[in-house]
């Protein structure tokens, strides 16, 4: 059925429209033809799926996220639905596919809208100009690659910056050459940024953390063995494992040239305080904490933090939590990233099934650690 259908078109014999024939009103239907009129200009991505636009001089029927130029109004009918426009004798545009499923479109222009920041991280595309790009509005693609990636255009350009930053310092690039290839303007702002985006500074990053001093204790708990390191600021991992050398073979192998010492004795309460944990024998862990994160994972951790004991939550009712409702997946990886293990209770996050789940030290450990708060006086409280 048409939204305010335009009068039948006359279709010539190779199904381009008579461009003397202009469509008139026909009738009202489920909506305003001028709100849809102004989501076309707008593009607006949400409201793709509810109508479709079909122009007279063209026989050819769009999205209001179409990429195409607008077409003067006059010539301009509103449908419900693909069918609705191809029984009135227009065909699907070929460049917006309106006859495809919207979640396919969507997807498909995330990625494309993806593909483009990674291939310019050293100057990347302007909102407005990226939604041009890939056909869709500013506000939308915002809002949906933030959903679909976990972070917003900007945020992943910054992400991948890092990413590239790293790779490079980690491969012997000096720290200028890593610098620019990684797509940063300047080595100043590299510099200024760089306790978010290495901890440290690019020379000891890329040193193996030369420079760094991190002290770490092994302890025993009824989960295996627990390693608690930290820097200067506080607890920078919280590791568990069956054996204590791994553990600390994996801390040695982040940081192969940092400073490494072992100081059972200074960091003994912080061990105590994660083992009893561990036991069940405390409902919370404060410990200081020097996090090295990304944005997102940040956003993350903090929402983890906040359920309460005894108490468990789906990946999407963390990604709804904070405001992200579509970004179950990154969510998910979001935990994975923890190193900070019990401080950050990842082990509260399961699937939507109801069952455990994964858990970077173990599913064994998760199960453990949550029969153990579930079975508390007052869990979930």
């Amino acid at each position: 059925m048409a939204i305010m259908v335009k009068a039948e078109r006359k279709i010539e014999q190779d199904g381009v429209a008579d461009t003397d024939a202009a469509p008139a009103d026909a009738g009202a239907g489920e909506v305003d033809a001028e709100t849809a009129w102004t989501a076309v200009l707008a593009r607006d991505g949400e409201q793709d799926g509810r109508f479709v636009y079909a122009v007279a001089t063209t026989g050819v029927y769009c999205r209001p996220t179409c990429p195409s130029r607008r077409p003067r109004r006059e010539n301009v009918a509103f449908y419900a639905a693909p069918a609705d426009a191809e029984r009135a004798g227009f065909r699907a545009c070929r460049r917006c596919r309106p006859d495809r499923d919207d979640a396919s479109a969507t997807e498909r222009a995330l990625e494309r809208a993806r593909q483009a920041l990674d291939a310019a991280l050293d100057a990347p595309p302007t909102l407005e100009e990226l939604g041009r790009m890939v056909g869709v509005s500013a506000f939308h693609l915002q809002r949906t690659f933030k959903r679909r990636f976990g972070a917003s255009p900007r945020q992943y350009v910054e992400a991948a910056r890092a990413e590239r930053l790293k790779a490079g310092l980690r491969r012997g690039d000096t720290v200028s050459r890593a610098t620019y290839e990684a797509g940063f303007g300047s080595g100043s702002r590299v510099y200024e940024r760089a306790d978010a985006l290495l901890g440290m500074t690019p020379a000891a990053y890329r040193r193996g953390g030369a420079g760094q001093q991190i002290r770490y204790t092994v302890a025993p708990s009824p989960l295996g063995a627990i390693l608690v390191a930290a820097t200067e600021r506080g607890v920078c991992a919280v590791t568990l494992g069956d054996d204590a050398a791994a553990l600390e073979a994996g801390l040695r192998a982040e940081y192969p040239a940092a400073e490494m010492r072992r100081e059972d004795a200074e960091l003994s309460a912080w061990a105590a305080a994660v083992s009893a944990f561990a036991a069940g024998r405390s409902r919370a862990l404060e410990v200081p904490l020097d996090l090295r994160a990304t944005a997102f994972q940040l956003l993350v951790w903090k929402a983890l933090r906040e359920i309460p004991f005894g108490v468990t939550r789906s990946y999407g009712e963390v990604a709804a939590a904070i405001g992200q409702p579509s970004a179950a997946r990154a969510v998910a990886r979001a935990c994975a990233g923890n190193r900070v293990a019990l401080a950050i209770p990842c082990h509260r996050v399961v699937p939507a099934s109801g069952e455990v789940g994964g858990y970077r030290w173990g599913t064994d450990r998760k199960r453990r650690l949550l029969a153990q708060e579930h079975t508390a006086p007052d869990a979930g409280g």
